[in-house]
């Protein structure tokens, strides 16, 4: 998955909120990055208005939500007491509240955040279980919310139709899940699907490839026959099936909110042909990739 960082201006904030309603939430930045190990914190690419240093640490003008995919790190808060931080926990920042936090030198971690304000989103953010004293909640590997979080960060990325409404939906949608997942708390869950849904997330990561799914499995350390058998179980449907379908998904988007070629499009999907690609498409969506394009 490429990385990706957007962070709107005050002029550009302005203009799309003259260009229609945006159901209480304005998208303030989006972005996913892997911040390697033994590297200053936080990179130099962050614009002045959202970064911060270590010593001082930050306030913010709007709300965010920050997710840790992956590695470790350190959170401290108002009170300066040291919070650890692992992988699949949600950090969320309330406006003017001062806080700090950074990856661990030897890990480094991988991070998806948005940031956003408005009149529904702080209806949202006053529910009893977002507390600004209590600004971590461990969700871990929920495929849901990274699939939720990917598509947000797709339909930034393409700025396609309604794109700022569509944004307004899936930050709702995600401050949803993060919300039950705190109600229902740190439950464990089962190995099989703690495994599926790390592969699962995966293949949203690297959905252009094409995938070696064996090889997936033993990084796993599990068979891949069991690994075959319990995708299905949990998901409904195979590995190949789950990508290709994903990929049909992606393509779609692409097509409706991108001025790319079919064959372009074809290309970073990792098909081996624009015929090919169109064949699949129309099998699986019913449309041919230009009837699609025209039709939607």
């Amino acid at each position: 998955m490429e990385l990706f960082r957007k962070y709107f201006s005050e002029l550009q904030l302005k203009a799309l909120e003259e260009s229609g309603p945006n159901w209480g939430v304005n998208v303030h930045t989006v972005g996913h990055h892997i911040h390697p190990p033994n590297r200053d914190y936080p990179d130099p690419e962050h614009p002045s208005t959202h970064v911060f240093e270590w010593e001082k640490g930050r306030r913010l003008r709007e709300f965010q939500m920050v997710y840790i995919a992956n590695g470790r790190g350190m959170y401290e808060g108002g009170d300066r007491t040291p919070v650890p931080i692992v992988a699949g926990t949600i950090m969320l920042h309330f406006p003017e509240v001062w806080h700090r936090y950074k990856p661990s030198a030897e890990t480094g971690w991988e991070e998806f955040w948005v940031g956003f304000d408005g009149h529904f989103a702080e209806y949202l953010m006053r529910q009893e279980c977002f507390d600004p004293q209590k600004p971590l909640i461990g969700i871990g590997f929920n495929a849901e919310f990274l699939n939720v979080f990917l598509r947000l960060i797709d339909t930034v990325k393409y700025e396609g139709v309604a794109f700022r409404q569509i944004s307004s939906c899936l930050v709702i949608q995600m401050l949803g899940l993060v919300y039950a997942s705190a109600l229902m708390g740190d439950k464990t869950k089962l190995r099989q699907e703690q495994i599926i849904h790390t592969i699962r997330f995966k293949i949203h990561e690297q959905w252009e490839q094409n995938l070696d799914f064996e090889a997936i499995a033993a990084e796993q350390n599990v068979g891949y026959e069991w690994f075959r058998k319990t995708f299905r179980e949990v998901l409904g449907t195979s590995p190949g099936q789950y990508l290709l379908q994903l990929k049909m998904e992606k393509t779609g988007q692409m097509l409706l909110e991108t001025s790319l070629t079919i064959a372009e499009i074809a290309a970073r999907a990792g098909f081996e042909s624009e015929f090919y690609f169109s064949r699949i498409f129309k099998k699986k969506m019913g449309y041919t990739p230009s009837e699609y394009r025209k039709k939607k």
